[in-house]
C-alpha cells in the first residue's frame, strides 16, 4: 500500500517489515535515528510500549495512550495516533455517514477500541455504549476517555444486554479479534446483529467475518476494517511525507494484496 503510494508520487522512499521482539524495542527506536528513517508504523505488542523511548506525542496520541505511527523530525520521535481518524474517514467514505449526533455500540476494549472511542467522542457522538465481557475493563476505558460523562455507557457484551440497546443504536463497531481466526465463536446472535442499521468489524482478513455475514443477511449496511487500514495509512503517510496521500491508489494496492491471500 506504502510501496504503492512512494511509486505513484515518485517519492524516494520504501516501506519495509521489521519483525521486532519486545526487548528489542529500545534498540529498534534507536534505530529509527541512527538510519535516517523518516518514521515507522507499530503494531501490537509495541503501541503502548513505545511510550517512553519517544520525545514526544501528538495530543491525539496522549489522548489514546497508544501510538501507531512515530515521525523522525530531525532526531525527535513523536508518536501519533491515526487509527480512530482512519476509521472516521473510511465510515464517511464508504457510507456517507458522520457520527456527530449518532449513538455508537462499541464491541471491545483494547487496544483498538481506545483508539476508535477516543475518536468517536471526539467527533461528538450523541452516546458511545462500549460492550465488553469484562465490565471493568470497558469502565476503565471509559473514564479514560471520558471521565464521567454521561455520554458513555458501559453494558456487558451479551444478546441480553445488545439486544436491549440495538433500538436505540445507529451503528455497531466490532473492536474485539473475535472473527479473526476461524472457528471463532458468534460475538452475538445474528438476531440481535440485524437490529443495527449499520455494521463495522474491524477485522479486514478475512473480509467477510462471521459478524459481518450475519448483518447482511439480515439486511444490514456493512463494512470491515480494509477501509480503516488504507485511511490510517494515508494520515501515516502524509505525517511522513508532507505529501497528500493518493488514497486511491492505496486502496487499490491493499484489495489486490487482500484478495491474493
Amino acid at each position: 500500500m506504502h510501496n504503492a503510494a512512494f511509486r505513484a508520487l515518485k517519492l524516494n522512499y520504501v516501506y519495509l517489515p521489521f519483525a521486532v521482539t519486545p526487548a528489542g524495542l529500545p534498540g529498534a527506536v534507536n534505530a529509527i535515528r541512527a538510519l535516517g528513517m523518516a518514521g515507522v508504523n507499530l503494531t501490537i505488542p509495541h503501541k503502548e510500549r513505545v511510550l517512553p523511548y519517544l520525545d514526544g506525542l501528538s495530543a491525539e496520541a496522549r489522548r489514546i495512550g497508544a501510538v501507531n505511527t512515530v515521525v523522525n523530525h530531525r532526531g525527535r520521535l513523536i508518536g501519533h495516533n491515526t487509527d480512530g481518524r482512519g476509521l472516521l474517514m473510511a465510515l464517511r467514505s464508504a457510507w456517507g455517514l458522520s457520527m456527530r449526533g449518532r449513538v455508537v455500540c462499541l464491541m471491545g476494549a483494547g487496544g483498538a477500541a481506545r483508539a476508535v472511542a477516543a475518536a468517536l467522542m471526539g467527533a461528538g457522538v450523541k452516546r458511545l455504549i462500549i460492550a465488553n465481557r469484562h465490565r471493568d475493563r470497558a469502565r476503565r476505558l471509559a473514564r479514560a476517555i471520558a471521565g464521567r460523562s454521561a455520554r458513555v455507557r458501559v453494558i456487558a457484551l451479551s444478546d441480553l444486554s445488545l439486544g436491549r440497546i440495538a433500538v436505540d443504536c445507529d451503528c455497531l463497531i466490532n473492536a474485539t479479534s473475535i472473527g479473526l481466526q476461524a472457528g471463532d465463536p458468534r460475538l452475538i446472535s445474528p438476531t440481535v446483529v440485524g437490529r443495527f442499521p449499520y455494521v463495522c468489524d474491524l477485522i479486514y482478513r478475512p473480509a467477510m467475518t462471521p459478524l459481518l455475514r450475519d448483518a447482511r443477511a439480515a439486511g444490514c449496511r456493512t463494512m470491515n476494517g480494509l477501509g480503516m487500514l488504507v485511511y490510517q495509512g494515508a494520515l501515516s503517510f502524509q505525517l511522513w511525507t508532507g505529501r497528500k496521500p493518493p488514497i486511491a491508489v492505496m486502496k487499490r494496492a491493499a484489495e489486490a494484496f487482500n484478495t491474493s491471500i
